[in-house]
């Protein structure tokens, strides 16, 4: 659901910036204002000092020469010009004797009326009078407002020694001339720069006001809104959308931030997604491994737990064995010199048979003794090249009797490894041999030695007939034979895999088929 329009950031932003604007410029208005009508009526005083002056100079000579009727004139000619309210002149008694209104004159005037009331009311001369306080602002009958100014009329020497109306000299102050001007023009001016500088300030304000609009429009909030597009689609799911702001400030910043943002998140889904995708196939090859893994350990336990039966049997029926097929020999080779019949010929055959098993049973001791036997480690540096080598020369007759072609195929890098050489070549000689009799007297043994991250690699390929897939589990463990003829005694294999694995490596039939096998050791370059 979209919010409204004064929820929003930008508008709040633009209504603050705008309202602050407004008083900002409304204060400063006021003030313009304040100080234009203090300047102007300080300026219209200044007129009207000005024109009080002029009276007097005008009305200097009359007065002098008491010409009443020429200063009556002077008073009601400037007292009529256009913004002159009024002129009077009053003397030390308070009574209008001039003025530009006939019926004011010599009439008595109230001493606390706005003309009097800054001297009698205070006690004060009207010389001493400051100027700022001669000055009245007041409104008539018809509501206009009014500036009347005061101006003593001093006794100078010309008025005390005139030989019309002589005047003591310690008089200092013979009456006072009373000019009221409009404050029409004043007002009309102060309205007009009232309302000139109130539709300034607002038009101001709205241009700024504006300007801020556009400026957030289309550097904050057009960049916010694609961000925020941004989010509601990565919230949709689209984690491939990426938004498209190309400038440099902060807001650039975030939206470059942003696309990194999704571009992970975009990879990180897509690894989830093929994790989830491939999750039975890894789960299946993990339990694969696992189960390898078990198998091994399960080997090697029986191996140990073997190897410990094996050596005890093997010293117990090593001797016995070698007493019946000692005296089996004896009696067979006294009974083959004493005379001969059918029935010594059958003694014999039975001895002979005798003799045969038991030295069988003696190799069987012998390989439960090899299959037992274990030395402490005495590893040594040594080229696995010279390990095969001195493995191949021990069968090399083997290889001649049965016709088989021996194909070496080593990698030129040197290949050296801490191990135990007699008990390598021990291994290499039963996979050997198990080779050779796996070919019917001709074929090819192919020997490969390679270098692969630190571990040394060999293989041993034939040609025979391979081994099939209900023996292929079992083929590592001990007294587990194919042979038949009862030619094996199914320990070969499993004490290769015991000597490996004592090397931390690996053995393991890498493919079989009725056109060979491979075995793969992999031994550990420490």
């Amino acid at each position: 659901m979209t919010n409204k329009f004064y929820n929003k950031l930008s508008f709040r932003l633009i209504i603050s910036i705008s309202l602050i604007l407004l008083i900002n410029l409304a204060i400063f208005a006021f003030y313009t204002l304040t100080e234009l009508e203090k300047e102007l009526v300080k300026s219209s005083a200044q007129n009207s000092y000005n024109l009080s002056d002029v009276i007097k100079r005008s009305t200097r000579y009359s007065m002098l020469l008491n010409r009443r009727y020429d200063v009556h004139q002077i008073v009601n000619t400037i007292g009529h010009e256009p913004g002159i309210e009024k002129v009077r002149i009053y003397n030390k008694q308070g009574m209008i004797i001039f003025s530009s209104d006939t019926t004011e004159v010599l009439t008595q005037v109230d001493m606390t009326a706005e003309a009097c009331i800054v001297c009698h009311v205070n006690n004060r001369k009207v010389s001493f009078v400051p100027e700022k306080d001669r000055i009245r602002i007041f409104k008539n009958d018809e509501g206009e407002k009014l500036m009347g100014l005061i101006n003593p009329i001093n006794n100078e020497k010309d008025c005390s020694n005139a030989a019309c109306h002589a005047h003591s000299s310690s008089q200092e102050i013979l009456g006072v001339l009373d000019v009221v001007v409009s404050m029409k023009n004043v007002e009309s001016v102060i309205q007009s720069n009232n309302q000139r500088i109130i539709t300034n300030t607002l038009l101001i304000s709205g241009i700024i006001s504006l300007f801020v609009w556009m400026f957030i429009t289309f550097l904050v909030n057009k960049p916010l809104k694609r961000i925020s597009s941004g989010m509601e689609e990565i919230g949709k799911g689209n984690l491939d959308y990426r938004i498209n702001v190309h400038s440099h400030n902060e807001l650039g910043s975030m939206a470059s931030r942003f696309n990194e943002m999704s571009k992970r998140l975009d990879l990180a889904y897509r690894e989830i997604r093929e994790w989830s995708e491939t999750l039975n196939e890894k789960v299946n090859e993990k339990t694969e491994e696992l189960k390898k893994i078990y198998q091994q350990i399960i080997q090697i336990e029986k191996l140990a737990s073997l190897g410990k039966l094996s050596a005890t049997v093997a010293h117990e029926l090593n001797n016995p064995l070698e007493g019946i097929l000692t005296y089996s020999k004896l009696i067979t080779k006294k009974l083959s010199k004493s005379q001969k019949d059918d029935e010594h010929t059958k003694i014999i055959q039975y001895l002979t048979l005798i003799s045969d098993e038991s030295a069988r049973c003696g190799r069987i001791v012998k390989d439960l003794l090899l299959f037992s036997h274990r030395d402490d480690e005495a590893f040594i540096t040594e080229n696995i090249v010279a390990v095969v080598d001195k493995s191949l020369l021990l069968i090399n007759h083997h290889l001649e009797i049965n016709n088989i072609k021996l194909v070496r195929n080593y990698s030129e890098e040197c290949v050296t490894l801490q191990c135990d050489a007699q008990k390598l070549q021990q291994a290499l000689i039963c996979l050997l041999i198990n080779a050779i009799e796996a070919m019917n007297s001709s074929g090819t043994i192919c020997i490969e030695i390679r270098k692969e991250n630190r571990k040394a690699i060999l293989r041993v390929k034939d040609t025979g007939s391979g081994i099939s897939e209900k023996d292929l589990p079992h083929i590592f463990e001990p007294f587990y034979t194919t042979k038949k003829d009862m030619k094996g005694t199914g320990l070969g294999l499993a004490v290769a895999y015991g000597i490996i694995e004592q090397h931390k490596g690996t053995i393991q039939v890498e493919s079989t088929s009725p056109e060979g096998t491979v075995f793969k050791i992999i031994l550990p370059i420490q």
